[in-house]
């Protein structure tokens, strides 16, 4: 090992260092996620009497240039151009550190750019009732006279259940397509189509 390290000066061994250990996180976070480590990994801890607790809330994207993944991914992306810089180009030692660093910026700043359109992909899945207007379905529970039945709605490409009742109050049978007129509370009212 040391033979292998005896081909280097200080800077490429720096360099190569922060490489390895970049790259090193970087891979293991990687098997991690591949087999669903990753995520789950929390834990509560307790001893001599004092608790910790390993849950937190979601932080915000400026947090996360600080995460393990922006750390890790500025120091491989340092430590593999630098040595390049250093090693194959010959360039100074400012230089090849300047270029190191711009290259870990540049991939801390792709990553707070990737969780930012991670974050645009995010949907709450929430359906208002008043979105339902106008809608198409069928009855699932027969709506009695001057009652209330169950419909099936199909809304914003999904298939919700809600509670209805007939616009003129008459019976409408088990499987009768219907058409949303108005919302009431939180119930549909409803006439066949």
């Amino acid at each position: 090992m040391a033979e292998f390290f005896s081909k280097f000066n200080g800077v490429e061994i720096f360099f190569l260092i922060c490489a390895v250990v970049g790259g090193l996180f970087v891979l293991v976070r990687f098997v991690m996620m591949l087999i669903g480590i990753d995520h789950g990994a929390h834990g509560d801890f307790s001893g001599a009497g004092h608790d910790f607790d390993g849950h937190h809330a979601d932080s915000d994207v400026g947090f996360k240039l600080l995460s393990l993944q922006g750390i890790t991914s500025f120091l491989l992306m340092f430590g593999l151009v630098g040595m390049a810089l250093y090693s194959q180009s010959r360039t100074g030692i400012v230089i090849s550190m300047l270029g190191a660093v711009a290259a870990g910026m540049a991939s801390v700043w792709i990553i707070a750019k990737m969780f930012k359109l991670v974050i645009k992909l995010q949907s709450s899945g929430t359906i208002h009732i008043d979105s339902t207007v106008g809608a198409k379905g069928e009855v699932y529970l027969t709506i009695p006279e001057n009652g209330r039945g169950r419909v099936l709605i199909s809304v914003h490409n999904s298939l919700r259940e809600y509670d209805a009742m007939a616009h003129d109050n008459r019976k409408i049978a088990t499987g009768v397509p219907v058409r949303v007129v108005w919302v009431d509370g939180n119930v549909l009212v409803v006439e066949p189509i």
